[in-house]
């Protein structure tokens, strides 16, 4: 290696080494094969990138010229070890990068080499095959971190050794490794606010007491009990994510907090308060026995009442999702008088009840799907119920009804997911000779409902004005058979606002059922599963975005379909799937023999042009067997008028 100094320095920057990219300050030499630094940095680079190299080594003299440095990223390399001195000319370094290596074989020589860097804030272990006892050799010294990762390495067990210098630290990922244990690890983090210990083996999390901490991440472990420590302190936690684990109960969680979303996904939760077969549990309580060295401690809790010491009241999102919730609590959602998202999804709930003593004043998007849902309860009186509500998804329930007032306040009401449920929608106006209406649901008159799903859910033919007074864009009235076999004047009441419609096996085999050109915004139609053999004329006005006619006895499309053959964008759905019957065989176009391809063109095409060109090798066969026999019957025809005529020829 050559090292120019003076002006010719400059041409040498000029042309980064190893095929390296040298944008302004940073040098990217990520995936070039490089098995060591390249030897001529830029005196003014800040940030180098290797990652993706071949790399085992850093050594003292790899980084010389590197003293305004940076930022340093070697992930995914064979990095091994570290020398001492290989940071000594770069201690500005304030990220480092040393993700998916190999630093478990020399940990302690590595440890000294990151001793050199005093002002570093972000450090990347994650993936070196590391234990918790090689983690703690490695950040000894590295007090100014703010940012730390571990994920993806072999830790086990957490105590107060780990991270005991780390004062500053304010992020610590621990996710995907193997912890079973943590014993008062993070007590001396006093400035800690995001912490992960995601998919590791926690069991449980008792006396939880970090004050300072904003978001908390423990899903993907094996959790079942999570309580918090009894402490009239202000808990600083914003997020708390305890998804995926096998919580039992409810949480108990900090009596004054900050709390604003608590994911609580795919558990074993239930509430205990009363049982299915009417037992009442409320008096009686369970203890838990904690052990801490020698001295031992028991709390009596009673967890359908410790909800209720629980703040919830800056709580917006609540996510109780996959789990075992048959009945909520008597007063439970008005404890959240700022909850905006509720999902409930995936229980067991038979009843809901909505009422004065639960507004839910603020809530915008409401998940009762796949549930057992018989009756949706409402309390009406003076105050309003749902105001807010923009989102409703009732799907998958054995609903038949909804009380008549539900959408009474729901001024803001967007999204409405009816479907999979046995209900029928109310007509307009009321059918003369019946004394009692049937169970229905009625949208009329709700302006600002855009999305409707209501498949799947055995409707009668429609009749009147269902959707009359609403602003529907997308509707969706797909496994419904019967759905069609009604007066088709509900249409007009969409004609200006809709934009998609799903008939998907609607039953629908007459082409003329349905009258769309009346539908003049429609862009996506779907019309699959059907019994279609014509395709409908009334189609041909319309400039669709989107035509699924998968699954019905349609031989073709007909050639002449105006503007919907002309249209942008056209997709197809199907498009790539078609098949032809040939020869008792089943091809894709483009596999059918030549001769049949050139056959379905000229079905395509011009019909006169057609006539022309098949009558053109007629005629151009019969002018050539004219000339040919003439040619050859010369003579004699020539002999036969002579005689015939009996004049002789002047010569």
């Amino acid at each position: 290696l050559a090292v120019r100094w003076g002006s010719g320095a400059s041409a040498a920057w000029a042309s980064p080494p190893g095929g390296c990219k040298l944008v302004q300050s940073t040098m990217d030499c990520t995936g070039r094969w490089l098995s060591s630094v390249p030897g001529n940095l830029g005196a003014d680079t800040e940030e180098l990138l290797l990652d993706d190299n071949t790399l085992q080594v850093l050594g003292n003299a790899s980084l010389l010229s590197g003293h305004h440095l940076r930022h340093l990223s070697v992930t995914k390399n064979r990095l091994e070890l570290i020398e001492p001195g290989a940071f000594l000319s770069s201690q500005g370094l304030h990220v480092l990068s040393l993700a998916d290596n190999l630093l478990f074989t020399n940990y302690s020589l590595t440890a000294a080499a990151l001793s050199a860097l005093p002002a570093l804030r972000t450090l990347d272990l994650a993936g070196n095959l590391l234990t918790e006892d090689m983690v703690s050799v490695l950040l000894w010294n590295l007090s100014s971190l703010e940012s730390l990762s571990v994920a993806r390495n072999i830790i086990m067990r957490l105590d107060s050794s780990v991270f005991d210098n780390l004062t500053q630290l304010l992020e610590l990922n621990l996710e995907k490794n193997y912890i079973f244990e943590i014993d008062q690890a993070f007590e001396g983090l006093q400035r800690l606010q995001r912490l992960n210990i995601a998919y590791n083996y926690l069991p449980c999390v008792v006396e939880f007491g970090l004050t300072q901490l904003r978001v908390l991440n423990v899903s993907n472990n094996v959790i079942e009990w999570f309580l918090a420590l009894e402490s009239d302190d202000l808990f600083e936690l914003e997020v708390l994510d305890l998804s995926h684990n096998h919580l039992l109960f409810f949480p108990v969680l900090p009596r004054q907090s900050k709390l604003h979303s608590l994911l609580l996904q795919d558990n074993e939760l239930s509430f205990y308060q009363r049982l299915p077969n009417g037992t009442s549990l409320a008096n009686v309580t369970v203890q838990f026995l904690l052990i801490d060295g020698n001295s031992t401690s028991t709390t009596t809790v009673s967890l359908w009442e410790e909800i209720c010491h629980s703040d919830l009241s800056s709580l917006r999102l609540l996510d109780m999702s996959q789990n075992q919730v048959w009945y909520l609590p008597e007063g439970f959602l008005a404890q959240m008088p700022s909850l905006t998202h509720l999902n409930l999804n995936q229980n067991c709930l038979e009843t809901f009840r909505l009422s004065e003593g639960d507004p839910l004043a603020t809530l915008m998007e409401l998940d009762l799907s796949q549930n057992q849902l018989e009756e949706l309860g409402l309390e009406m009186g003076t105050r309003e119920v749902l105001p807010n509500l923009q989102l409703f998804n009732l799907s998958t329930n054995r609903l038949q009804e909804l009380p008549p007032g539900v959408f009474t306040y729901t001024r803001k009401i967007m999204t409405v997911d009816l479907s999979h449920n046995r209900v029928d929608l109310c007509p307009w106006p009321a059918v003369m000779g019946e004394v009692k209406s049937p169970p229905c649901v009625d949208v009329r008159g709700l302006k600002t409902l855009t999305h409707l799903s209501l498949a799947g859910c055995g409707l009668g033919g429609l009749r009147g004005h269902p959707f009359q007074g609403t602003s529907l864009m997308h509707l969706d009235l797909s496994d419904n058979h019967r759905a069609l076999s009604g007066d088709p004047a509900w249409l007009e009441d969409l004609a200006v606002t809709l934009r998609v419609l799903s008939l998907r096996n609607t039953s629908l085999s007459s082409p003329g059922t349905v009258d769309f050109s009346t539908l003049s915004g429609l862009s996506r139609l779907d019309l699959s599963g059907n019994s279609l053999s014509a395709f409908p004329v009334s189609l041909s006005a319309l400039r669709l975005r989107s035509l699924d006619l998968r699954d019905n006895l349609l031989p073709a499309l007909p050639p002449d379909i105006g503007p919907l053959r002309r249209a942008q964008g056209l997709r197809v759905p199907d498009g790539p799937e078609v098949t032809c019957s040939y020869a008792s065989r089943t091809l894709s176009p483009g596999a059918l023999p030549q001769p049949v391809r050139r056959s379905c063109l000229w079905q395509s095409a011009d019909t006169a042009l057609l006539y022309l060109v098949l009558a053109l090798p007629t005629c151009l066969t019969l002018l050539v067997a004219f000339a040919v026999t003439f040619l050859m019957l010369k003579q004699k025809l020539l002999k036969m008028v002579k005689s015939r005529c009996g004049v002789s020829s002047s010569y």
